[in-house]
């Protein structure tokens, strides 16, 4: 989901830690590093990592600048081949087949199903193009906070991986609770009161 649909999800991070300076390069060299490869022409079956916002099928940085105003802009796109299961099953049947008559056996052994499966799957991966998912970010680093244009769990999650391993920096999910004690002009002493609250049953 990207920044210009016309409805969009979003999650609001807190983003903690300092980038050393000059911050820009150390960006830019966080995004170059983590940036996604391509897997249709290889056996993964799925690759994560950044993307230009305004192509998201380039990992160009350079020539296409992640530096909009004063906010860092880009994506981050995940690749996925997804096989069906049922012509995986077709496949390794046939393979089945094609190893029994060779052997001359009747049988074969747990092992050699499993190389058969790997063996099909490999091929297939080989053969079948990656779906890319894209979700754009928009990082103010000036306030610590951080935009991902997703809701959803999966992709959250891998969000928050893949930025820890970029620029070594941990981002907070906002709610209302740290949004409380990390965001908002509370008091020490109306944070702590905050600490102590438990969650309200409206059920029995």
């Amino acid at each position: 989901m990207g920044i210009l649909s016309s409805s969009a999800s979003i999650t609001q991070y807190h983003v903690e830690g300092k980038l050393p300076e000059p911050i820009l390069e150390t960006v830019s060299k966080g995004l170059k590093k983590n940036a996604i490869e391509e897997i249709d022409n290889e056996s993964s079956d799925k690759a994560i990592g950044w993307s230009c916002f305004n192509d998201p099928f380039s990992t160009d940085f350079d020539q296409s600048p992640f530096l909009i105003g004063t906010h860092l802009v880009f994506s981050m796109r995940i690749d996925k081949k997804t096989i069906p299961a049922k012509i995986v099953k077709k496949q390794y049947t046939l393979e089945m087949k094609k190893r029994l008559k060779n052997s001359g056996r009747e049988f074969l052994s747990k092992t050699e199903k499993k190389e058969i499966k790997d063996h099909v799957l490999h091929v297939l991966n080989l053969r079948i193009p990656a779906t890319p998912n894209i979700y754009d970010l928009i990082w103010n680093y000036e306030s610590a906070t951080l935009w991902f244009f997703s809701n959803l769990k999966g992709a959250n999650e891998e969000l928050e991986t893949l930025f820890t391993r970029s620029f070594k920096m941990k981002l907070i999910r906002l709610f209302p609770f740290t949004m409380a004690t990390l965001t908002s002009p509370l008091t020490d002493m109306e944070k702590d009161a905050v600490s102590q609250f438990t969650p309200t049953r409206f059920t029995e």
